[in-house]
């Protein structure tokens, strides 16, 4: 699975934990993008006008023009019963790894969201 699965307990990502805004323009790299995933899941435009507005500085419009399916189809954000039933989806589809970027303010709290994701998986 491709993309930057990441969870949160409610809410959306800020623009700095979305990949599409903090790539150079002119940057070249083996390496998938943020806007490299956008454009997979059909979101090329959004990814550019996205990228254009980080780097010129402008962060809350670069965040506002994240679409929310795009967020939806890349995170796991929401209640813990949508985590899980995103979980379920993913595991009826063949999905056996996930990359997982708890959001929470300290390493401990990182720590806790991590292992309530591992458990929702067991």
């Amino acid at each position: 699975m491709r993309g930057w699965p990441t969870w949160a307990p409610s809410g959306r990502p800020s623009t700095p934990s979305w990949p599409a805004g903090r790539t150079a323009r002119s940057r070249t790299t083996r390496r998938p993008t943020g806007r490299c995933a956008a454009r997979r899941f059909g979101y090329e435009a959004e990814a550019k006008a996205i990228q254009d507005a980080y780097l010129d500085d402008r962060k809350a419009e670069a965040e506002a023009l994240v679409p929310t399916e795009l967020v939806e189809r890349t995170s796991l954000i929401g209640p813990e019963s949508y985590v899980r039933e995103r979980l379920a989806a993913y595991r009826e589809a063949g999905v056996t790894t996930l990359n997982v970027t708890p959001l929470a303010p300290t390493h401990e709290a990182r720590v806790r969201l991590i292992e309530r994701v591992r458990a929702m998986a067991d």
